[in-house]
Order: C-alpha cells, then structure tokens, then sequence
C-alpha cells in the first residue's frame, strides 16, 4: 500500500491531466517503465486508470498500454469500462466487461463493474442489452447493492422504461436518498411529474441533486411555472445552486418568454460568481433569443472565452427566429472562419435564416451543401424547412416538389409549411390538398382541421366548414384552446380564451373596449373571415375581440409603464386578425410589442411589423 501512495504522488503521474498531450503521455509512460514503477499489477492499473478518466483524448492510448499486459487487476477492467462508458464510444466497455469473465485468474464482475455496465447500456439507449445486464446482476447476486439499483434506475428512465423504475424502485425495503433522488429524476424525465413531487416532498432529506432533478423534470415538459416557483423554495431553504439549477431555471424563462426573471437568474449568476460553462453560457443565449432580446443575446454569445456548435447554432437560431436571417448567415460565415464544424442542428438555423429573409437560392446552396460538404445527411427537418423556404417566397409547387422528392415519408410539419404558404397566397386548392395530408398523417392534429376550416371560410364555402366541424366532432378532436403569457413585474399571468377568472379582469374588459373604439376612430374593420363558423358579424367581431393576445395586450397597456415593450408568448399561431390589430395598437398606443407565437416572433412598432406580411 505504500508504494501505491508513493506512485499516486509520483511527480511524472501527477502532470496526466486533461491537458497532457500525446506526445507527453509517452514521455511520461517511458520514464515510469525506466524507474519500473508499471511491473506491480496494482500500479500499472493506477497508471492506466489515470490516462483513461482524465483525458478521454488518450482513452485509445490507455488501451494500446493494458494491450501489453497479461494479467490486469478488476480495477483496472472497471476502470476502462467506466471511461468508455463516458466516451463517444461507449459500446467498447462490452470488450472489457467480456475479459473480465473470460479471465484465467479467477476475476469476477463487482458492483462496480456492473454500476458501470449499466452507464453504458443507458448512454447506448441499449433496450435489449440493458435488461440482459440487469439479469447479470441479479445472477451474481448485486441486485441489493444501493448503487447498482440506483444504476439500474438511472438505466431505465435513459431508455425510457419507467415501469421498469418503479419495478426496481419497489423492491427496495429502505432506499437511500440518492436512491429516492434517482427516482425522482426517473420519474421526472419520464413525464410523471405528478408522482416525483409526491416523493420529493416525502423525502426526508433532499440534497441539491434532487432539487435540479425536480426543476428540471418541470422545465422540460413544460410546466414552467412551477419549476420557477419550485426554485424560489429551494433559495429560501438554503439549498446551494449550481450551473445545473441555473439552465433548468433558463429553460423555465425561455418557455414562458419571461425576460424579466431570465435577467434576474442571469444577474444571480453573476453576482453568486457562478462558472460560466459553455452549457450554461449556451442556455443563455438561448433564453434571451427566445425572450426576443437578441442585442443581449448577442452580448452574452460574444462575452463567452468558449463556444461549442450548440451555442453557435443556438444564436444563428434566435436571429432567425427574432426576422434576423442576413445577421444568422453572417454569424454561420463567422462560425466556419472559427473552424467550428456544424451539425445537424445548425443547418435548420441556416435554412430558418435563409427563409426569413426569401434567400431562396442561398438556402437551396446551404442544403445541397450538407452531405457533400459536412457529411451530414439531410433529415426530415431539414426537408421541412426547404418546403418553408420556397413556400414562403410563393414558389408553391416547387415547395410540393421538395415533399414529393423527399427520401422519407413527409411529416406533417412540411405538409404544415406548404398549407401555410397556400393559406397566405391564397391557392385555396392546393391548401386544401395539403390540409387533408396532414388529417391523414395525424387524424387527431386539431391545426389542420382549424386551418381548412379557415380556407374554405375565405372563400365563403360554409359547407365545407360544417363538413369539417363535423369530421372534428365524430373523431372527437377539438381545437387546442389559445393561452396567452406575460410578465409583468417578474410576474407571469395566464390568459386563455373565454376566461375571465384574472382578479383585474374588470379593468382589462375596459381597456379592450377603449382599444376597439381606437381602431374604429383609424380606420379599422375586423376581418371575421377567417373565423372558424358561420355565425353573425357581431358575434364574429367578439370572439375575435377576446383571443388571448388581445386581452394579453389590454393586460400590459394597464399594468406596464409607458415605453415599457409588451412581450407576449402564445401557444398557438397568432391569426390574421390579430396580427393585424396588433400593428395597429403599436401605432395608435404607440407601444413596442413582441409576440412569440408557434412560429415565430413578430416584433411591432409604429404599425409595422418583422415579418413583412408573412407569418
């Protein structure tokens, strides 16, 4: 034991970091077979072990040394299969875990052979490995040891088994607290949020691993508020933060557009000298962009010493989103020039930016450019946004030819980007086409309905919009009901269709009426078209008047401060009426308004707005 406390301080073992070279990994190893510290078993393993877990650059080289060695320690198997279990690799861990059991010196698989095991089979999202794994387990008796079953835990909820969590789960008379944290990360990443809090709030003791666990199971899917509120409670309890509470926070304010409190967290950060990692950097500039505070989205991407592809194509992303197609191209100039390569992710910004802006040609290029070019092999979203493209410049058929020829069954989301187009141009045929693709892609998908409804009611074919309404009722779709969000003074506020339930409710009824008597004084004359039946004008003019954006905007004018921008998330794509009116209060109020729907975001000032009459 001593000459192993002696090798672990050994001078030459000591500089093997993240940042040892090749070139100096062999300087090392030499001087280490000259003083003969690699003939004793256990210290050849510590030396293999080090060059594998630090630098998973020389993990190829770690393996090239045990390679020369007959008789390796379980340490060092382990070892190598926890390195490549964490590598890009991970299948390789099979190679060693196999050389355990085909030992000639009587080696066996320990627990931590088998925790490591089970990492991999989650990194593979193995469905078919991982449960032969768990029966190894149980075969050599470990199933009792508390990290194995977190392991086997953490295993199932990777590959989305969650039936499998509570199988395991159930077992276990006593688990531990990183047992129960396990189960409520499981619980959390697999959708059931409902019964992670139930375990949550029971645990005895919850560490701050088990408070990110719960914001984040929140924050992804989709119940922003309660991850923000949730994170409040942490603050009072005294639980210390780390970049991980922060990006599931982030996440919560991007979803929820609430710019005021992503400032908050951002100057929280700051002041609690959080490191800014690249994760963290990336969620950043990903919750300004989708917050449509692109100067500062912009002013973070720059401020960050490292910068990955997800945080390039996070930016180009939110130019794209926030109208800002040429400044996206630019930034993807910028990004080649810095010798990072893109991916996948990148080339939708491309294409996003390209449409945007009705580059159609530049982004035609970019796409053709992506196998050839970067070995990417265009995927089915790339495919929609070529469709988006050529529709949203009016080129229509050339959008049906880019499905037609599309190596995969088109989605619903291309069908939906043509049926858009037809919309906007008005070809109520090939609209209607498109419309009944998309019903026989997803029967229940409430859009395609709502827009062919909208289709046949421009053009005046009340027939067509009762055989619709008729076909959504006998398969029991309904349409989604619109939800408007806004912040006002680091609150967030609700609004959906038909509710009047919001406490100034009274007051915002108000304000909609001195809005509609505005927009008549200009000028204005609601467009009833596009709504969904044939029913008086009046009646029309109401429902219309009471969309969730609207009352959001009668909200804001009460509640925000002169010159303060109205920022608004919607659920669903903001109509044509609304669109328009909007442009309009920003003049006649002379208020910056910026809405995010669906789609994308539209920025209004003085009657105009980002989209240049496309949305």
């Amino acid at each position: 034991m001593s000459s192993l406390r002696c090798i672990a301080k050994h001078p030459s073992i000591t500089l093997v970091d993240l940042l040892t070279t090749l070139k100096e990994l062999k300087q090392i190893h030499a001087q280490l077979l000259v003083n003969g510290h690699l003939n004793d078993r256990v210290l050849l393993g510590q030396f293999v072990a080090t060059i594998a877990l630090r630098n998973p650059r020389n993990l190829h080289y770690s393996d090239q040394v045990l390679g020369h060695y007959e008789t390796p320690t379980l340490f060092t198997f382990n070892s190598m299969i926890r390195a490549y279990s964490r590598s890009s690799t991970p299948q390789n861990s099979f190679h060693f875990y196999n050389r355990i059991l085909r030992s000639a010196h009587g080696l066996s698989p320990d627990n931590y052979t088998f925790n490591f095991m089970l990492r991999t089979c989650a990194q593979l999202a193995a469905r078919e490995t991982g449960p032969s794994v768990h029966g190894a387990v149980v075969k050599r008796g470990f199933e009792a040891d508390p990290h194995v079953q977190t392991g086997l835990i953490f295993m199932y909820a990777e590959l989305g088994c969650l039936g499998s969590c509570h199988m395991v789960f159930g077992e276990i008379p006593e688990p531990d607290v990183v047992c129960q944290t396990a189960m409520v990360s499981a619980s959390a990443k697999c959708g059931d949020v409902g019964f992670a809090r139930e375990l949550f709030d029971e645990m005895p003791e919850r560490d701050p691993i088990a408070w990110n666990a719960m914001i984040a199971g929140y924050a992804q899917c989709g119940k922003s508020r309660e991850a923000l509120g949730l994170f409040y409670l942490m603050q009072m309890e005294g639980v210390k933060v780390n970049e991980v509470s922060m990006v599931s926070v982030l996440s919560a304010c991007s979803h929820l557009g609430a710019l005021d409190q992503g400032r908050w967290a951002h100057a929280y950060i700051e002041k609690n000298k959080l490191r800014m990692t690249v994760t963290l950097g990336t969620a950043l500039v990903d919750m300004y962009s989708k917050c449509g505070a692109m100067n500062k989205a912009m002013e973070v991407f720059w401020g960050m010493k490292e910068k990955n592809v997800y945080t390039w194509s996070s930016a180009m992303g939110g130019l794209a989103m926030n109208g800002f197609g040429e400044k996206c191209l630019e930034l993807f100039s910028l990004m080649k020039q810095d010798r990072v390569r893109p991916n996948e992710v990148t080339f939708v910004s491309v294409l996003r930016g390209c449409s945007v802006v009705g580059l159609v040609e530049e982004g035609h290029e970019h796409f053709n450019s992506m196998k050839p070019v970067y070995g990417i092999e265009p995927e089915i979203e790339h495919y929609g946004c070529l469709v988006d493209l050529y529709g949203r410049a009016g080129r229509l058929f050339e959008a049906l030819n880019v499905i037609n020829s599309m190596p995969m069954t088109p989605h619903a989301a291309a069908w939906g980007a043509l049926l858009n187009a037809c919309r906007m141009y008005k070809n109520w045929e090939l609209g209607e086409f498109a419309s009944r693709k998309i019903v026989e892609l997803e029967s229940k998908n409430h859009g395609a309905y709502v827009l062919l409804s909208n289709i046949y009611a421009e053009s005046k074919k009340w027939d067509g919009v009762s055989n619709v309404r008729q076909v959504m009722k006998a398969k029991g779709v309904r349409k989604i009901p619109g939800c408007s969000v806004i912040e006002v003074d680091g609150e967030v506020h609700e609004f959906f269709v038909g509710d009047k339930s919001h406490p100034r409710y009274n007051e915002i009824e108000i304000m909609l009426g001195e809005i509609s008597r505005r927009l008549k004084l200009f000028g204005y004359v609601v467009n009833t078209n596009p709504v969904l039946f044939d029913i008086e004008e009046e009646e029309k003019e109401d429902a219309l008047c009471k969309h969730s954006e609207k009352v959001a905007i009668a909200f804001g004018l009460i509640s925000l401060r002169e010159g303060v921008p109205i920022r608004i998330v919607k659920n669903l794509r903001v109509c044509w009426d609304c669109h328009e009116v909007t442009k309009m209060i920003s003049k006649v109020f002379n208020r910056e308004i910026i809405v995010r729907d669906r789609n994308r975001f539209h920025h209004f000032q003085d009657g105009e707005c980002s989209c240049n009459g496309y949305w």
